[in-house]
């Protein structure tokens, strides 16, 4: 009984530094998006039939999943640095069209994205603002939920009826 006691809060403890750690190296801990904000978000989606949709952050899948049911014809790509996050995806993942990827999306081009969806900090979304400017072919739609890309101007502002009345920011290329 013991040595289970010991297996169990040696992993609750690796699980712990592992997320600690990943968020003293990005600057910010994974975090889920909300039920409110995804209902919010999926009524402003574009319409795609195909293409591909990449989410930069893909945290713990709640959002990503969601992404692939909704756009079934699309190849859906999440990009997650957090070990713990990535693996809990990577293994609860049932969509064929869905890739989660442990990368840091900064390394990764997202030339060929039809839509990018984001929950970035506001330290983050400058240099997101400089790779999006190079990289994001003409047409795409990017969609940043409660940050702002700073220096751009929304096409849209959605407000969301939430306690802290948190933005969608939708952008196009």
């Amino acid at each position: 009984m013991m040595i289970l006691f010991f297996l169990v809060l040696s992993i609750a403890l690796l699980i712990l530094f592992s997320l600690v750690y990943s968020t003293i190296q990005t600057g910010i801990s994974p975090m889920p998006t909300s039920s409110k904000m995804r209902e919010a978000l999926f009524l402003h989606l574009p319409e795609l039939h195909k293409g591909k949709v990449v989410d930069l952050g893909s945290g713990w899948g709640n959002l990503i999943f969601s992404l692939s049911k909704h756009y079934p014809n699309s190849q859906i790509i999440g990009y997650e640095c957090s070990p713990i996050p990535y693996l809990f995806t990577f293994l609860f993942n049932t969509y064929s069209n869905l890739k989660i990827y442990r990368k840091n999306f900064f390394k990764i081009s997202v030339s060929d994205a039809d839509l990018i969806v984001c929950y970035l900090y506001s330290k983050r979304m400058g240099a997101l603002r400089e790779k999006l400017e190079k990289e994001v072919k003409p047409g795409a739609w990017i969609l940043s939920h409660t940050f702002a890309i700073s220096g751009w101007v929304p096409k849209q502002i959605i407000e969301i009826n939430d306690l802290y009345h948190s933005k969608i920011y939708v952008y196009t290329r």
